[in-house]
Order: structure tokens, then C-alpha cells, then sequence
């Protein structure tokens, strides 16, 4: 129902109120362990500026060691953090659902976002570093403040609040059920843009870095039976495109693109058994700076007793931005189903691993 409000029109005749409190997901792509390497270089950098800055003539005569081992660890972990890049998706969700045979609808409210860390890494710092380390640059005090790699760190957080309805029509005798979710949109925008050297990741939502933005969207939904046991459904979220732009930090702006994302799903059901298919038929954006992805998964459940299902699932960007994922986890809902608990985790390569959870209550 979060994703296709068609589906509230499947309720039971004695199903009462539903809610979902929370549903929620994260997962996170850190490849290189870029914001560990973030926090060892800023410890670095400190040794070098401390060790630079009370240099002696004594130091200068001596050939400056101490200088030497501190730049050369500074330059390589330059080059270990060049190229470097961590992404992270969350979101959590609060639907309450009253489902009737005429229109059903729901309140829901969802707030999503997405974060993208990635390293500037100067090759003139590495090559003034490297001159230091074997001899060949005389560093003089305050030559520091010239380098000049930096770190930018984006991040955008959305917050729907919107009434979904729903109905089912018949088509040429066929039944077809119509959804749709007209919101709120509210949009924090977030672009912290600093020297790698004093890069602090804690500052990224600090206010001086944010701005936001606040308009209309709308979703929607179709879902239709194919015989006894499939159903195929389409769902279209965000159908109004809307561009917003960061603050302007240290000459750095970028845009966070809010664009429709169409998805197909075709799902079987046979005795205690059910799969899915869901297949992105547009590409899903976040900042221009970052390359789009376009989704298909895969899962299946088993339901081992009436209160008890095990699930698993695959996902894979067919635009090959984002990691590809296995999932599991199960259902559980006890009381005759007046409890749902659904607990899933998912792993995939480059250091990427999720967690999703869904507490719901039927009255």
C-alpha cells in the first residue's frame, strides 16, 4: 500500500483500521571506507601542521625528519582517498489505512533521504607533499594553507505528507483498481563543501549548509488480477518533476532532481507461496552529480505457518551505479494477524550492506 495505494482496494470485508508505525530502511555503500580515511587523514594533517609550524632553524639544518615522515604519510593517504566515494539511502514511513468497499484511503507520511560523500583529491597537493617528504621542496610555514583537495558531502531529506484514495472499476468486465496519493512535499537540501584537511562530517547539517523547499506531488497506482493467481500492477511516484538547488558553498552547487519513477510488478500466489518481479521503467535521480540507477528485483516467500513467512530477494541496478543486493528476512504475525513484524537484512559487494523493518496493527 506504501508504494501502490491500488492495493487498499484488496482489503476483506472484515478488515478494520490498519496501521504501519514504522516502516523503516537503510542501506549504505562505502566502498574504500572513505569516511574512516576522512577521519585518519584530518588526525594526520594536525601532526603536519603542528610539526611545520614549530619548525627550527636547528629543524632545517638537521633535514627536517620529523617533516619528512609527516608529509610523506599525508601524500599517501591522499592517493588512498583519491577517487573515493560513499553513498547511504534511509526512509521511514507512519500509514494509517480505513479500507470500505466504496473508497478506501489512508493517511501516510514519509520521510526519505539520500547522502553522497566524495573526496577531491588535488594531485598538486600530492606532488608538493611528495617534494617535501624526499628533499626536493623546502616547505616554509604557511605553504599548507595552500593545498587544495576538499571533500564535498550532499545530502537531500524529503518528507510526504499526503491522503491516498483508491477505487475499483470495471474494464470491458475486467476488474481494475485505481490509486492515487496527492502530498506535501517538503525538501531539506543539504551541501557542506570543505578542505579534506579539516573536513568534519559532523558539520554536514549544520544550517549554514541547508536550505529547503516546499511544493506539491503526486503519486499513483494500478493494479488488475490475470487469471487466479497473478496480479500485475504499475505504480508512478513522484509524477511532477521538480529541480532544487543547494546553497553555494566554497563555489560548489549542485541540483537534487525530483523525477517520476515508473515501476512494473507482475507477483504469483499459489498456496503458501508467493513471487514478485519489479522492474523500474524509468531511472531513478538524485543529485546531478551522481549517476542515475534503474532497478529490478526479484523475491519470493514461503509461509512456513499461518503466522510465520520467510522471504528472499535480489536487486540489481541495470545502470550499474549502484550495488546490486541479496536480501532475506521474515513475517511475523501473531494474534490472529492483529500484529505484523517484518524484519529483512540485505548484503552486497564494496562494503554495502541494509536493514529494513515494518511494525504493523490491525484493529
Amino acid at each position: 500500500m506504501l508504494a501502490n495505494p491500488a492495493l487498499m482496494t484488496r482489503a476483506q470485508p472484515d478488515d478494520n483500521v490498519g496501521i504501519i508505525f514504522p516502516s523503516a530502511g537503510l542501506q549504505i555503500t562505502d566502498k574504500d571506507k572513505m569516511v574512516d580515511k576522512v577521519d585518519d587523514i584530518s588526525d594526520t594533517v594536525d601532526r603536519y601542521r603542528d610539526v611545520i609550524n614549530n619548525l627550527t632553524f636547528s629543524d632545517y639544518l638537521n633535514g627536517y625528519p620529523q617533516l619528512k615522515a609527516a608529509s610523506g604519510d599525508v601524500a599517501n593517504q591522499l592517493r588512498d582517498l583519491r577517487g573515493n566515494k560513499a553513498n547511504a539511502t534511509a526512509g521511514v514511513a507512519l500509514a494509517v489505512t480505513v479500507p470500505n468497499e466504496t473508497l478506501p484511503f489512508a493517511f501516510i507520511t514519509k520521510a526519505y533521504g539520500t547522502v553522497h560523500l566524495r573526496a577531491n583529491v588535488a594531485q598538486s597537493d600530492i606532488a608538493y607533499l611528495d617534494g617535501v617528504a624526499n628533499g626536493s621542496v623546502i616547505p616554509v610555514p604557511g605553504d599548507q594553507n595552500n593545498l587544495r583537495s576538499s571533500a564535498n558531502g550532499l545530502a537531500a531529506l524529503t518528507t510526504d505528507y499526503g491522503i491516498a484514495v483508491a477505487h475499483e472499476f470495471s474494464v470491458a468486465g475486467h476488474p481494475v483498481s485505481l490509486g492515487v496519493t496527492p502530498k506535501i512535499q517538503k525538501t531539506w537540501l543539504y551541501n557542506y563543501t570543505a578542505s579534506i584537511y579539516n573536513y568534519d562530517k559532523n558539520d554536514l547539517n549544520g544550517s549554514r549548509y541547508r536550505n529547503d523547499n516546499t511544493g506539491f506531488n503526486i503519486d499513483a497506482g494500478l493494479a488488475t488480477p490475470l487469471g487466479d493467481n497473478w496480479t500485475l500492477g504499475v505504480t508512478g511516484q513522484n509524477l511532477v518533476s521538480r529541480d532544487l538547488q543547494t546553497k553555494e558553498t566554497n563555489g560548489y552547487r549542485d541540483t537534487y532532481q525530483i523525477r517520476p519513477l515508473v515501476t512494473s510488478g507482475l507477483s504469483w500466489s499459489g498456496g503458501p507461496f508467493t513471487a514478485a518481479l519489479d522492474v523500474d521503467l524509468t531511472e531513478t535521480k538524485r543529485f546531478k552529480s551522481q549517476a542515475n540507477s534503474q532497478y529490478a528485483g526479484v523475491g519470493g516467500e514461503y509461509r512456513v505457518l499461518d503466522w510465520l513467512a520467510l522471504r528472499a530477494g535480489y536487486r540489481a541496478d541495470m545502470k550499474s551505479a549502484d550495488e546490486n543486493v541479496f536480501t532475506a528476512g521474515f513475517g511475523v504475525s501473531p494474534f490472529h494477524n492483529a500484529v505484523h513484524l517484518d524484519l529483512a537484512g540485505s548484503v552486497g559487494d564494496n562494503n554495502t550492506w541494509g536493514a529494513m523493518m515494518q511494525l504493523g496493527f490491525n484493529f
